[in-house]
């Protein structure tokens, strides 16, 4: 079907923040005392709500974490982000590919202005990405995905029916909130088992961003 909005995940999709915003937390995690490998940390919370860190924990561990722990943590994230951040493959491409077809495209992230603003100015993606074309979970009372809310205020900012967005994704949560808002959904394998992404609900998988545009 021809679409009239792609609609980005952010972080693993667009700017390549994943590993070493996990690489951050799980080892902050194991310094705590609560040992934690990368590849446990994409898998219990790549695409989830910070809170999701705390529950985890506790049924893991029986721990608490610190109150401070998510203020701590980003700290560190984001001073790793200020040293050096790249967009994903080929999404900068995509993007230019996407503008000169007119098809137009956004952004919709569970994450914060502030973390998402740090990351498109790293990865050198503002430009394709002014603020009138992102949103975040902030813009609808904090409610992020597997909720739909984020992925319908974007198509309703835009003027755009959710049954004509794809959106692009590489979290479970995040393939849920597209399919409960009506939209179809790319799983983008790079860093989730593609099986995870199917079980979610995901249309189709892609393993590199310009497969998208054979979807238009």
């Amino acid at each position: 079907m021809a679409y009239q909005l792609v609609i980005f995940d952010n972080d693993g999709v667009l700017v390549d923040s994943e590993p070493t915003a996990h690489r951050i937390l799980s080892g902050f995690l194991t310094e705590l005392g609560f040992p934690t490998t990368l590849e446990e940390s994409y898998h219990h919370f790549l695409g989830n709500a910070g809170r999701t860190v705390h529950q985890v924990i506790a049924d893991r561990y029986r721990g608490v974490l610190p109150e401070d722990f998510t203020a701590r943590c980003h700290d560190r994230v984001f001073a790793a982000f200020r040293e050096g951040l790249a967009a994903t493959p080929d999404a900068a491409a995509v993007l230019t590919e996407l503008r000169q077809r007119g098809v137009p495209y956004c952004l919709a992230s569970s994450s914060d202005h502030a973390w998402i603003d740090l990351t498109l100015d790293r990865a050198g993606l503002r430009p394709q990405l002014p603020r009138e074309v992102v949103f975040s979970a902030q813009d609808v009372d904090g409610v992020g995905k597997p909720a739909p809310d984020l992925f319908l205020h974007a198509a309703a900012s835009l003027g755009v029916a959710p049954g004509d967005c794809l959106v692009v994704e590489d979290s479970p949560n995040g393939v849920r909130a597209a399919r409960a808002a009506g939209m179809d959904v790319l799983g983008y394998t790079a860093l989730m088992p593609p099986q995870r992404l199917v079980d979610a609900g995901a249309t189709a998988l892609i393993e590199r961003l310009p497969e998208l545009l054979d979807r238009l």
